[in-house]
């Protein structure tokens, strides 16, 4: 076993052939993405909006098996509703066309901005050996604009569409994390920006007035992560997850009862 990859030795065989043929699967954490502040510095004549964020790694990750000796790919976990099992699941077009096959355990909430998605796709790009020089961080962002952060990982300052990517030394911190039943369209968050006029927010997270105004209920859920904690939580990224800093699981424990997922959870170094 490696730090975050597990080998699992299997056999194949051709039929009428004695000989056993080793092949093996590897097992590959794909760690969720937590925006802590997002700037939002223009607009690119193409539409593509650039940024200035901060990002880390947590230590809640899905798990990638890739098995050579099958097709196909397999969603399983407590959040596999949903997730798509063809080319619209970007962990199968990292794969590139590659015949193998994929399985993510799905443990990372989806629609709620952590980059679960993105990351299982970097998962399989770093099997492939996907490089990570500045080319190769631009080809990763082509594909998603968290992907070329979940390719580095840790904490880091990323830029541009997500392409510019700047390691910075790791802070160990807790976080906890409140899913609320809902999701938030990233297209139509940064669409409501540019309605709004660019505005910059006051707070660390330049896309929360937007995200805001595309799911105003975002508002109800802002205020009782604030009553219940005395902290003022930040969105991350367009949401529709809240974070507040430090462990307060307890005492976000009753917006469980009204369908929220409260994780606690902490910031990892790049492996």
């Amino acid at each position: 076993m490696r730090a975050g990859n597990q080998r699992i030795d299997e056999t194949s065989s051709t039929p009428g052939d004695r000989r056993r043929v080793p092949v093996v699967a590897i097992v590959l954490q794909a760690p969720a993405k937590l925006t802590l502040s997002l700037r939002i510095t223009g607009v690119r004549d193409d539409g593509f909006h650039l940024i200035d964020a901060e990002m880390v790694t947590l230590d809640l990750h899905d798990l990638v098996t890739v098995d050579p000796d099958r097709n196909g790919t397999v969603i399983t976990g407590r959040y596999a509703d949903g997730v798509p099992t063809d080319d619209r699941n970007l962990a199968v077009r990292a794969l590139g066309g590659r015949s193998v096959g994929l399985t993510i355990d799905k443990r990372i909430p989806h629609g709620g901005g952590l980059g679960g998605g993105s990351s299982d796709a970097a998962a399989v790009m770093r099997w492939t050996g996907h490089p990570t020089d500045d080319a190769g961080l631009a080809d990763a962002a082509t594909l998603g604009a968290d992907v070329a952060f979940s390719l580095i990982g840790g904490r880091a300052r990323v830029r541009g569409i997500g392409e510019i990517v700047e390691p910075l030394p790791h802070l160990d911190r807790v976080v906890t994390l409140v899913i609320p039943p809902l999701q938030v369209s990233t297209p139509a968050a940064y669409r409501a920006w540019d309605e709004l006029g660019a505005p910059t927010a006051p707070g660390p997270n330049d896309l929360e007035p937007a995200a805001l105004r595309v799911e105003p209920n975002l508002a109800r859920w802002r205020d009782k992560i604030g009553d219940a904690t005395g902290r003022t939580p930040v969105l991350a990224g367009s949401g529709a997850t809240w974070f507040v800093h430090g462990e307060h699981s307890n005492a976000l424990a009753a917006l469980g009862n009204e369908g929220a997922e409260i994780i606690a959870a902490r910031t990892t170094p790049a492996s």
